[in-house]
This record gives structure tokens, sequence and C-alpha cells, in this order.
């Protein structure tokens, strides 16, 4: 461990000194996250101009499940997003072979060689969001409140990760999954709002399917009324731990069909 946790501290700082080299090119993409998120968030302020409420979610509920989204949607984004490269490219140009001649774990070097600093825009996004809807929302708050909302902040960021594994190492029997990797991150979408607004058949695909409820909504309504913590912050649990062990054994089995794009 005190080894993984060394290299990851020595990938970092090389990535550091490089994107010290492209600034204009962090602050462009940090800037463009925090526009996009913005524009979101000004079309829910106009719904809410109209109405007093979303089928009985309050304009500051609705910002705080929004915002509560970001946190574990940004860490991912910041910790593994070189694994949209593994879809994209780097199985197809025949690059992974690099991977595979170190003596470290693949998935590993792979998620800790790179960081994607344009995530600080989702991250200022949900500070706001937060810092605005918290103070005007009466919320229940006991001493394990805190360690809840880690525990569901790592297992939500968990349930991402994963299905990012999951998608970016069909890319091994493929050659490519990029478009895959996107698709998926379409449907996260719905997470950011109440799943009782959607329909059936979204809310069991986004519940139970590629639950990404679980990593929003759920642990956020848990929050916002203190109730059925046993289903919203163990379910989050739940969900991170399957896909994660499911997506490191996906990996693992791509790897062995993995043939280099030259071979």
């Amino acid at each position: 461990m005190k080894r993984y946790l060394r290299l990851h501290r020595i990938f970092v700082v090389q990535y550091l000194k490089k994107l010290m080299e492209y600034k204009v090119d962090f602050l462009l993409g940090a800037i463009g996250l925090l526009i996009t998120q913005a524009i979101q968030i000004l079309f829910l302020g106009i719904i809410f101009s109209q109405i007093p409420s979303l089928i009985g979610y309050t304009f500051p509920q609705i910002l705080f499940i929004y915002g509560f989204s970001l946190i574990p949607k940004s860490l991912d984004h910041l910790l593994t997003d070189n694994l949209w490269m593994v879809g994209y490219r780097i199985v197809r140009k025949g690059e992974f072979d690099k991977y595979l001649t170190r003596p470290i774990n693949t998935l590993f070097h792979v998620i800790s060689e790179n960081f994607c600093v344009d995530a600080f825009g989702e991250m200022l996004s949900c500070i706001l969001l937060l810092g605005y809807s918290v103070p005007q929302l009466d919320m229940p708050f006991h001493w394990y409140t805190l360690p809840l909302a880690l525990v569901a902040v790592v297992f939500a960021t968990l349930i991402y990760t994963s299905l990012k594994i999951m998608t970016a190492a069909i890319a091994f029997w493929t050659k490519a999954s990029g478009h895959i990797i996107h698709m998926l991150y379409m449907v996260n979408d719905f997470s950011k709002y109440p799943v009782t607004i959607y329909n059936k058949a979204v809310q069991t695909i986004i519940t139970y399917v590629i639950p990404f409820a679980f990593t929003a909504y759920f642990p956020a309504s848990y929050f916002l009324t203190g109730k059925n913590p046993l289903f919203c912050i163990g379910g989050t649990v739940i969900a991170g731990t399957v896909l994660f062990t499911l997506a490191v054994f996906v990996w693992n089995r791509g790897l062995r069909a993995y043939e280099s794009a030259g071979s």
C-alpha cells in the first residue's frame, strides 16, 4: 500500500509539472464546466419562477440534490478521467502495451497517470450550490451525519468509477469503447434530479441497472429528511461495492483478451 501511495504521489507531481506548461488550457477547461453548470441552474431557476415546487420538492431542495450529485461526479472526473483515453485511444493505438511492461497494477497505473483539473469547475459549482441551498433547508443534523456523508460520497464516487472501468475495459475486446462511456455518462444526468419525476422504467434503470440514483438522489434524500438510511446510504455502499468488484473482474478478463493493435 505504501508503495502505491508513493507512486501515486510521483504521478501527481509529474502531471502538475506538465500542467504548469498549459495553464490557459486548465483555466479554460474549469471555466467551461462552471459555465455549463451555471446554464443548467439558470434553466432550473426559470422553471421555479413559474411554479412553487416540483412534485413536492422546493427550489432549494432541488439545488441540494443537484449540488450533492456533483461531489462524486467531480471526484471521479478529477481522479480517474484517464479511463476515457483507454476507451478512445490507448488500446486502439497500441499504447496500452507500456502498462503491461511495468511492475505495477495496470488499472492503478492507468488511473494514477493522469488527473483532470477541469473537475475543479464542477467542484466550485458544487460548493456554490450547497452553500446557497443548505442554509435555506431545515435539515436534520446529528453527530453521525458527517460520517455518513463521507461514506456516501466515497461509495457514490466508486459507482461512477466502477461503471467507467467496465465500459473502458470493453475496448480490450473491441479496440474502442469511448462512445459507450459517453452514452453511459449521458444517463448520469438523470441523477441530478429527484427520480420520482421520471416514469417507472427510467426509475428502475437508474436505481437497479445503472444505479446513478445512488450517487445523488437517494443519499441526498436521506440528508434532507433523515429517513430510510438503510436503503439510501446502505444501498449506496452495496451498489459501490458490488460494481467495483464486478469492474475489477471485467478489467482483468479484458486484460487476458487484450491484443496489441500492432499484433
